[in-house]
């Protein structure tokens, strides 16, 4: 059974996500690997260190991948294919697809999330969790030719989209540019301090202080994304949006949402 995406919208203030990640990867017991790739902070790794640390993890590494050169260090490849979850630091995701893609990190890491490992990203690091990354964009609410930039991203999942600072920094047009692209898969635009727990089964569960938007397309009856010029908006009919909050949960199989109020927690061991 696959291990769990967890996607954060950055800025983590609330002691729950941490935690939730921490009690899946085994608590105490846990191994965590901290990879600060995306970020140009010298001691990022260091600051997540003793994070995990406070919150009560005994075995926690920061591994620095800074080269590609870096992604072939024997040590650091072995003490990654024994660690039960992985957190990729936030900064700049086109760092994490250039320096990554393509090594024996990043094979190593799908392969040892098939087999059950859990991956959390926050900002740049949640970005890079899917097979379509967006790269860099425009703000803005409104769809249009040219507003998003997409990439290859990690590739634990092809379903969704993720963008992240969401709220924060009006990115619903860049998001709902990235769908009109590829309307296979669904968007989540994850508010900082928040974050979506998907799990083997394909449910997502919302925890944190803001909302995911979730922005499905399977209902799209037209898209003028071929017709429209450079800069020129995009007609988009029939697309869902749904905003969720801390409990709420949306599952990508059936694409049926469950309000808080009704939501079942989910199971994390």
């Amino acid at each position: 059974m696959r291990g769990w995406i967890i996607p954060i919208g950055g800025k983590l203030c609330t002691p729950a996500i941490l935690e939730r990640f921490i009690d899946l990867s085994g608590g105490s017991a846990a191994r965590i690997a901290v990879i600060p790739t995306a970020s140009s902070e010298p001691d990022m790794g260091t600051y997540y260190e003793r994070e995990f640390q406070r919150h009560g993890v005994r075995t926690v590494k920061a591994l620095n991948f800074e080269r590609r050169t870096d992604c072939d260090d024997a040590d650091w490849l072995e003490w990654l294919g024994t660690a039960t979850g992985v957190f990729l630091t936030g900064g700049n995701q086109l760092k994490l697809s250039s320096i990554l893609g393509g090594t024996p990190v990043a094979k190593l890491l799908r392969v040892r999330h098939a087999e059950g490992m859990h991956i959390a990203g926050t900002s740049a690091g949640a970005a890079y969790l899917s097979e379509h990354m967006i790269a860099s964009g425009s703000e803005g609410a409104t769809p249009r030719v040219g507003m998003v930039n997409l990439c290859a991203g990690l590739g634990l999942t092809n379903r969704i989209i993720v963008d992240q600072h969401f709220r924060q920094r009006d990115r619903l047009g860049r998001l709902l540019t990235a769908l009109a692209y590829n309307p296979f898969c669904v968007g989540f635009g994850v508010d900082e301090d928040t974050a979506a727990f998907i799990g083997p089964d394909e449910t997502a569960e919302i925890l944190g202080t803001g909302a995911v938007t979730i922005v499905d397309p399977s209902q799209v009856q037209y898209c003028a994304v071929a017709e429209a010029a450079p800069g020129e908006t995009i007609d988009f009919v029939g697309v869902q949006v749904h905003v969720l909050g801390t409990g709420s949960t949306f599952n990508l199989h059936s694409r049926v949402v469950t309000p808080a109020a009704h939501a079942v927690p989910l199971t994390y061991r």
